[in-house]
């Protein structure tokens, strides 16, 4: 098989259990630990699968594809360089999220996420629960995403707008199971946003940096606000 070949099953692997993941975790740790519905131990089991997945796909790079996880060539910038990229890169994505979810509310006047409901709560006062799913979502999705599969789809169709959109779709079609029209456009955005800039500047740190940051912000400031005005949030 080429190398292409063994790119396109990685690709499709990655997706595949990331979506397993999505959909399927919480049944699984339910089945598993006897404990019914979305608590914190059971939450926190999930985001433990999300890293088995991601070493997963690490250890098909290294021994099936024989490649570097990272096809790009990480580049290093200033101390300065990171700070504006990252304040940049938050607020355009938190800007333009913004226009388009009330752009949503009003087209089609969407409700909140139900699984928005029943996450909230799990954080309240959990700080350790709510630092490491900003950091397991900002990681593992950044690295699978952007330097995983934005690249070796670039290297397949020889075209670095495919490798974009792409991963920017995959992305979107991942947050669908909130089950709202914004939790996949908003993640589709912000998808092109990080890809557009991981192609420019071929550096995942600061996307990590930036996806940890707009999480964190995003479920600190849901501690402090009624469950009422989240979906104006």
């Amino acid at each position: 098989m080429g190398i292409n070949g063994k790119y396109s099953i990685g690709i499709l692997l990655t997706f595949v259990l990331l979506a397993a993941a999505m959909l399927y975790a919480f049944p699984a740790v339910t089945l598993i630990t006897g404990i019914r519905g979305i608590t914190g131990t059971n939450f926190l089991i999930t985001r433990f699968i999300i890293w088995g997945i991601f070493f997963i796909v690490l250890l098909y790079s290294f021994f099936i594809e024989k490649e570097s996880f990272l096809l790009k060539k990480e580049i290093r910038y200033s101390l300065v360089f990171y700070l504006k990229a990252v304040v940049c890169l938050y607020f355009i994505c938190s800007i333009g999220g913004a226009l388009l979810n009330i752009i949503i509310h009003l087209l089609v006047h969407e409700k909140i996420s139900g699984k928005l409901f029943e996450l909230t709560p799990i954080f309240k006062s959990n700080y350790f629960l709510l630092i490491f799913t900003c950091f397991t979502a900002g990681a593992v999705e950044e690295l699978l995403m952007r330097g995983y599969i934005q690249s070796r789809i670039e290297k397949i169709y020889n075209n670095s707008a495919v490798g974009i959109i792409f991963s920017a779709v995959l992305f979107g079609i991942l947050h669908s199971t909130y089950g709202t029209i914004g939790q996949v456009v908003i993640p589709f955005f912000i998808g092109v946003v990080f890809a557009v800039f991981y192609k420019i500047y071929s550096n995942i740190k600061i996307l990590i940096i930036c996806h940890f940051m707009i999480d964190f912000i995003s479920l600190v400031a849901m501690n402090f606000m009624d469950i009422k005005h989240l979906s104006l949030f």
